[in-house]
C-alpha cells in the first residue's frame, strides 16, 4: 500500500506544443547510434498494423482481457493502434485555433469534414461526424464577460467525432470502429476548471441510469463541470455526446462496432467520463475502450469499481516523469478495492486530524484502467527536464514507439544488448 502527497499544482498556463510528424523508424538502425531520425509518413503508422492479427483478436487489443499478454513486452500491432488513436488526439491539438486575437479564436480552424486531412495526420479511413464543444461552469463576475477573448471565452471546440468508414480499413480493424477524441487544456477557463480538484457526486442522471449502488461515486468537479455544463447557445458535451452515439447506433447498431474515445490531459480526463457515461446511458452499447494519454485521475475508488462493473476498458498511458498523471489529491493503492477511502486512511495511519481534514475537502483519488508506464528518462533523444516537455503529446507518441517492454524501456536499449550479447556470443567461438 502507498500514498501519494496532495498536489494540485497546474504548470504556468500555455497550450501544448504540437506534436511533430517526425518520429523514430526503428527499421532505421545501425550498430553505432541506434537510430536514425527518419521522417515518416502518418499513413505508414496507422497502416503498420498486421491485419490478419488484429482482425481476428481485435476484442483483445480494445482491452476485453485487460490487454493481458500484450503490454510487457509491448505488442507490435498494439503499439500501431495506439498510434493511430494518438494521431486523432494530435489532429484535434492541429484543429483548434489557439490564437486569441482571431475572431475564430477556441473553435475548430477546419470544417468538419476536413479535420483529418487538413490536419496532415494521413489517410485514416475514418470520417469526421461531429463537431464538440465543452462549456465551463464557473460562476464568475459579469465584467469578465466584457474581458479580452482569452479571460471570457465559456465554451471551446474541444475535439470530434470520427467513424470508420473505408471498407478495407474496417475489414483490417474487423469491425466499424468509431473514434471520440479530445485535445487538452488550452483556454484560461479551463484551467481554472483544472484547478478545481475536489471530489463531487455524479449528476442524478447518470446516478438513476446505474442504479443505487452507484451511490459514493465522486469524480474531479471540474472535470465533470466542462462535460456537463451548457449555456444559452451551446449544449452540454454530455448531450452532443450522448446524441451523436445515439446516431451511430441507430445507423451502424447490427454491424460489429467499437467505440474508442481517446485524448491527452484533460482530454483524456473528459474520454474516461465520457466512456462511462455511454456504457451508463446506452444499454445496447458495444466495446467501449479509452486510450488516455497523460491523463490526470478523475475519481474515487468507488468511481473506479463502477467503471469496472459498466465494462469500460481503459488503457492509461502514463511517463512517470510527468507530473499531471500523478495529480489532483491522495491515491490509495489497496488490493481490496472495495475498501472505502475511509477505511484506507485508517490502514495507512495517518494521524487523526490528518484523517478529518482529508475527509472534509474530498482528495482521495483511485487510478482506473490497466496502465502502459513509459518513460522520458529511459529515451536518449527526449529533453530530461520540464513539466511541460515530459506532459507534450509529442513525448507520449516518442515513447509508445520506442518501448518494448520493462527490462528494456527502449528500442535503442535493446538494441544495445542484442550488439552485446552477440559480441559476447561471437568472442564465445
Amino acid at each position: 500500500m502507498r500514498i501519494a502527497a496532495i498536489a494540485v499544482t497546474i504548470p504556468k498556463l500555455t497550450h501544448y506544443t504540437i506534436p511533430s510528424s517526425t518520429i523514430i523508424n526503428p527499421l532505421k538502425l545501425n550498430e553505432n547510434s541506434e537510430f536514425s531520425w527518419t521522417p515518416l509518413k502518418h499513413d505508414s503508422v496507422l497502416t503498420h498494423s498486421n491485419s490478419g492479427k488484429l482482425a481476428k483478436h481485435w476484442m483483445e487489443y480494445q482491452g476485453i482481457n485487460n490487454w493481458e499478454g500484450l503490454l510487457d513486452p509491448l505488442d507490435d500491432v498494439l503499439r500501431s493502434e495506439i498510434l493511430k488513436y494518438g494521431r486523432f488526439v494530435e489532429a484535434a491539438y492541429q484543429s483548434f485555433d489557439f490564437d486569441p486575437s482571431s475572431p475564430t479564436y477556441a473553435t475548430s480552424k477546419f470544417h468538419k469534414n476536413s479535420i483529418l486531412t487538413r490536419s496532415c495526420i494521413g489517410e485514416t479511413g475514418y470520417k469526421p461526424t461531429k463537431h464538440l464543444r465543452a462549456t465551463c461552469g464557473i460562476q464568475l463576475p459579469g465584467w469578465v464577460d466584457r474581458g479580452p477573448s482569452w479571460v471570457s471565452t465559456r465554451s471551446s471546440w474541444i475535439g470530434y467525432v470520427a467513424v470508420c468508414q473505408d471498407k478495407e480499413e474496417i475489414a483490417r480493424l474487423g469491425r466499424r470502429d468509431v473514434v471520440i477524441a479530445f485535445r487538452g487544456t488550452a483556454t484560461c477557463l479551463e484551467w481554472l476548471e483544472n484547478l478545481r480538484a475536489t471530489l463531487t457526486c455524479l449528476p442524478d442522471d447518470v446516478v438513476n441510469v446505474v442504479g443505487p449502488e452507484n451511490g459514493g461515486a465522486m469524480v474531479e468537479s471540474g472535470f465533470l463541470s466542462l462535460y456537463t455544463s451548457d449555456s444559452d447557445t451551446c449544449p452540454s458535451l454530455q448531450h452532443m455526446v450522448r446524441e451523436e452515439i445515439g446516431t451511430v447506433l441507430q445507423t451502424y447498431g447490427d454491424e460489429p462496432l467499437s467505440f474508442t474515445i481517446t485524448g491527452h490531459s484533460l482530454g483524456a480526463a473528459l474520454a474516461t467520463l465520457a466512456a462511462y457515461d455511454i456504457n451508463s446511458t446506452f444499454s445496447d452499447a458495444p466495446m467501449v475502450t479509452v486510450i488516455s494519454f497523460g491523463g490526470p485521475r478523475v475519481g474515487n475508488q468507488n468511481f473506479r469499481c463502477q467503471l469496472e462493473k459498466s465494462g469500460t476498458k481503459i488503457l492509461r498511458i502514463v511517463n512517470s516523469d510527468d507530473l499531471i498523471t500523478k495529480v489532483p489529491g491522495f491515491v490509495i493503492d489497496s488490493d481490496d478495492t472495495e475498501m472505502t477511502s475511509n477505511q484506507a486512511l485508517n490502514v495507512v495511519g495517518l494521524p487523526r486530524w490528518v484523517r478529518k481534514r482529508v475527509e472534509d475537502a474530498p482528495l482521495v483519488y483511485a487510478d482506473v484502467g490497466q496502465e502502459l508506464r513509459l518513460s522520458s528518462k529511459e529515451c536518449p533523444y527526449l529533453c530530461k527536464e520540464g513539466v511541460v516537455s515530459c506532459h507534450e503529446l509529442s513525448t507520449y507518441l516518442h515513447l509508445v514507439n520506442g518501448f518494448v517492454s520493462s527490462n528494456c524501456p527502449f528500442r535503442a536499449t535493446a538494441m544495445r544488448v542484442l550488439y552485446k550479447h552477440h559480441r559476447q556470443k561471437l568472442g564465445s567461438y
